[in-house]
């Protein structure tokens, strides 16, 4: 039997896209973080956008596990962005107060792929100018 997982990753040049396909839970959540942090390692990527237009509902546990792979991720070099927030989970994350610590957000994909580009980690480094 094939379990459905609740999230796919997919490496597009420089960059994981790992799309959130509705509620993931805590296992789901722990599955997507080893994920990240292995393809990170494996392909070298300096980019992780996470999308989560499609989740209507963050807890303490998922916010944490986001700050978490944040963390990891910086460690080894990378910048996650959280892209497509909907309104009632970027309030229920304020409401709680969450913190989504070292974590950038986007409003979609696109512009967290903009917001890469003009990160100094994002491609060639121009080493003459810093």
């Amino acid at each position: 039997m094939n379990e459905h997982r609740g999230f796919s990753i997919v490496k597009i040049g420089n960059v994981l896209l790992a799309a959130v396909e509705g509620e993931i839970s805590d296992r789901e959540a722990e599955e997507l973080q080893n994920s990240i942090l292995n393809k990170i390692g494996r392909y070298q990527v300096h980019g992780i956008l996470v999308d989560l237009s499609a989740v209507d509902l963050v807890d303490s546990f998922l916010a944490r596990s986001f700050s978490e792979t944040a963390r990891m991720a910086a460690a080894l070099s990378a910048t996650v962005i959280i892209c497509g927030l909907q309104p009632a989970v970027a309030i229920t994350i304020v409401e709680l107060g969450l913190e989504l610590e070292n974590v950038l957000t986007a409003l979609n994909v696109d512009m967290g792929m903009e917001m890469l580009e003009r990160l100094p980690a994002y491609g060639q480094k121009d080493l003459a100018h810093g």
